[in-house]
């Protein structure tokens, strides 16, 4: 049995064999089955989390998806992700004929032939993917939705140097690649943080053997990080929202009510003036947003009618109920979520397709009336002004 890429460790009276693997390798998953059989180990740990590990197992995943609860839960930008990383994926497979995540199907058949425990030790993605947004501005928030959409439609080929890369990484990794140089600190969430998640579920896993399939660029870190007690608990916190947010998502509104009651208590024709800018404004840029997604008539009505209001409550968004009207007139069938996955791989495709719309209902209204929400209160603040002149 070659022991290249294969780490043994020997801790607490248990063994442990990391087998450091290329998610974009077909050889990879040939040496998990080679190690699994020869080492007959007592448990097998895949770096995967129970989302990642039931899109493996189950082909039909979209079909599930409940798209009202989607909005509802506000995870409209969550699925966004989760389809880049699919059509990331999607994009290797169709270049190179590989299918990413081989070693670890690999991985799961094993410990179902051999009968060992199957561990799932990676962290939460949803979890990962919140700690990396909370550690960044709004400016890098604006840049990452650009990357994630980028991933989603690019055309460009992965060159021979990127795909060598790629085998020391995870997809996801390997999709963040350029946002993490240009943001450091991120690889803390992304790399440094997971390393311990791992090493600590690798090292509580059950049995006195252990065979652990990870990425290669996880090895060193587990390897330094399994002798640790890790504090699991802290690694799956979501980070604490800032109250400046909040308590300024709640001065706006409350500052154009009064300057508007103001207003129309010394100029009730100026009053006038200033609400019927901020409807106009805020109606009409969250309807353009829903209609560069293609809405339907009454969805961007919808967005006209409800962001004047929803802006003056931060609880309240003009996305979700503009992507609510639109799930209930276009509600997506079977075939939509069938699709989804090949859809999301092009321009056309995720415009068309009934799902991706509603998604993009949701975030282009809600982006529209933020605009919305800016103009028109700066044209409040101006009629306001002219009026104590």
């Amino acid at each position: 049995m070659s022991e290249e890429n294969v780490t043994r460790i020997q801790l607490n009276g248990k063994e442990y064999i990391l087998i450091g693997t290329a998610h974009v390798s077909k050889n990879s998953a040939e040496q998990v089955k080679e190690v699994v059989d020869s080492e007959q180990p007592d448990t097998i740990c895949i770096e995967l989390d129970e989302q990642r590990f039931q899109s493996v197992k189950d082909d039909n995943k979209w079909k599930n998806t409940d798209i009202f609860q989607i909005i509802r839960d506000k995870k409209a930008v969550a699925l966004l992700m989760n389809l880049a990383v699919s059509s990331f994926q999607k994009r290797m497979a169709k270049q190179f004929g590989i299918r990413p995540g081989e070693e670890m199907i690999q991985g799961i058949q094993s410990a179902e032939e051999t009968g060992a425990e199957l561990v799932l030790a990676d962290r939460d993605i949803q979890i990962t993917f919140a700690r990396i947004w909370g550690n960044i501005s709004f400016k890098g928030k604006a840049m990452l939705l650009m990357q994630v959409f980028g991933s989603i439609f690019s055309r460009q080929e992965i060159s021979e140097k990127e795909l060598e890369n790629m085998k020391q990484q995870d997809t996801i990794n390997a999709m963040l690649q350029e946002f993490t140089d240009y943001f450091p600190d991120l690889k803390k969430p992304l790399i440094d943080e997971r390393d311990q998640y791992l090493s600590q579920k690798i090292k509580d896993a059950p049995g006195n053997k252990v065979v652990a399939i990870l990425g290669a660029a996880h090895v060193p870190g587990i390897t330094k990080e399994i002798e640790k007690e890790q504090d699991l608990d802290k690694l799956t916190r979501r980070p604490p929202k800032a109250k400046w947010p909040k308590v300024v998502g709640w001065m706006i509104p409350v500052f154009i009510i009064a300057i508007i009651a103001y207003t129309f208590i010394t100029n009730p024709a100026a009053g006038w003036q200033q609400t019927l800018s901020w409807i106009l404004w805020n109606g009409s840029f969250s309807a353009i947003g829903a209609l560069a997604a293609f809405a339907h008539p009454l969805t961007i009505l919808t967005a006209f009618i409800v962001a004047p209001l929803t802006s003056l409550n931060p609880l309240l968004a003009a996305g979700w109920f503009a992507g609510f009207v639109q799930a209930y007139i276009k509600r997506p069938n079977v075939s939509d979520f069938d699709k989804l996955a090949d859809d999301a791989h092009s321009v056309k495709g995720f415009w068309n397709n009934k799902v991706t719309r509603i998604l993009l209902v949701v975030v282009l209204a809600n982006i529209g009336s933020s605009l919305g929400t800016l103009i028109g209160g700066a044209d409040v603040i101006r009629v306001f002004i002219q009026n104590l002149v």
